[in-house]
């Protein structure tokens, strides 16, 4: 049987994991294509940006994961178009042929047409975003602390997410535990009560995919964690250090975390009726795009509306694309058998969020936890989600310091910048 070319666009969770299973098939030759040459874990970015774990802690060289693969390669360069009559991808590192093609390129942040908020704001979607957030925070706290003017030291110290979705409340919750335990020791000549985190969201609860109980229990936490949580506040515009919203009220300050809303990347080459709501892909059961046999999409950026338990598209998650880029693993040999698929099953493991050091939520099939055991259960699956036992260790390594101290020595301001 003449091997099959498979390109898979995307090193995410879905990627990872499919190029993972499929390698040990030897009818395939995979090629993956990303534009960064390493996987990594964006649950866990926030503790990057707030200097609770390096860079390397979750991340991983594409490389030295598909040693001793020898039906696995990789290609780094961005996608820039795809032409099916041709079977032919275009990157930025040349043009790649197929003969089965999936897209597992996730998603990036949906500014919703507010230019100034995509200019200004600082987004949380790549290890370069977090790096340049860990930077911008510190470099505002140098600045605070040589400020005399109440009012300056006020707006560089204030600091806006925009968001309240896992990522937001995780982030603005590190933050405030860092500034209650380590910044009132770096930086004793700033007052405790000029440092204020605001939380905002256009709707008027947190967490709003998790039940009732998680979302209530949140908000308290976090606002006794000192956090300003601002429902109801929908962000209209941002610019010259004032976040304006859509309700007439403002916010002075040199930090917009943005965290609110995702939308899928571009795919050129795709026909625009392939796309849904948010550029999602449209698929069928089997994670086909619709109207292609040899082109798939898996993960954030499909929509499919056939599998019964979730008939408006499943949650743009982690193990959705996991579970997504094993099943079409299984199924891709039995497409070139000449046998039918099995249709794609969202198995529903669960929503977590951390809030802070011993405070978390969790919603499992039928079991909500908070807590220390939401707290403990968070770890352990963010922990055994990385996908080397290096990444494991050094992150278990970092996390018991951080627990115990209460305290991180990863607080370097790294400029990207060269010296001339």
């Amino acid at each position: 049987m003449e091997t099959k070319r498979v390109v898979i666009v995307g090193g995410g969770f879905g990627g990872i994991n499919l190029a993972q299973k499929l390698s040990k098939n030897k009818a395939f030759q995979i090629t993956l294509v990303d534009k960064n040459n390493y996987n990594f874990f964006p649950p866990l970015l926030y503790q990057v940006a707030t200097g609770f774990l390096e860079a390397s802690n979750i991340s991983y060289p594409f490389r030295k994961f598909f040693q001793g693969k020898s039906n696995l390669r990789f290609s780094l360069g961005a996608f820039q178009e795809v032409f099916p009559a041709e079977k032919r991808i275009a990157t930025e590192s040349g043009d790649i042929y197929y003969d089965y093609l999936i897209f597992a390129t996730g998603t990036e942040s949906n500014y919703f047409g507010m230019e100034n908020v995509r200019k200004n704001a600082v987004p949380m979607k790549t290890v370069q975003d977090a790096l340049a957030l860990r930077n911008h925070i510190l470099l505002l706290k140098e600045k605070a602390s040589k400020t005399t003017d109440s009012t300056t030291r006020r707006k560089l110290l204030s600091i806006v997410v925009a968001g309240a979705g896992p990522t937001g409340v995780e982030v603005s919750g590190m933050l405030a535990e860092m500034h209650k335990n380590i910044f009132k020791k770096d930086y004793p000549e700033l007052k405790r009560e000029e440092v204020q985190i605001y939380l905002v969201d256009a709707l008027p609860v947190v967490l709003n995919p998790m039940s009732k109980e998680s979302q209530q229990e949140t908000l308290d936490e976090l606002r006794g964690l000192g956090i300003n949580v601002l429902l109801d506040h929908a962000v209209k515009d941002y610019q010259n250090g004032v976040v304006y919203f859509a309700n007439g009220k403002t916010i002075e300050t040199e930090t917009l975390i943005w965290t609110s809303g995702v939308t899928a990347t571009e795919l050129p080459g795709l026909p625009r009726e392939v796309l849904g709501k948010g550029r999602r892909v449209l698929v069928d059961s089997f994670n086909r795009v619709k109207g292609f046999d040899d082109i798939f999409a898996i993960g954030d950026i499909a929509f499919m509306d056939s599998d019964k338990d979730f008939p408006n598209g499943h949650p743009q998650l982690a193990q959705v694309a996991i579970q997504q880029g094993r099943k079409l693993a299984e199924n891709l040999p039995l497409l070139i058998e000449g046998k039918e698929p099995e249709p794609f099953r969202y198995k529903d493991k669960g929503t977590m969020a951390i809030i802070g050091v011993n405070k978390a939520v969790a919603d499992l099939p039928g079991l909500h936890f908070k807590g220390f055991i939401a707290y403990f259960l968070w770890l352990v699956v963010h922990l055994f989600s990385l996908i080397k036992y290096r990444n494991r260790i050094k992150t278990l390594y970092n996390w018991m310091v951080a627990f115990f101290t209460r305290d991180q020595s990863l607080r370097f301001i790294m400029d990207s910048k060269p010296d001339k």
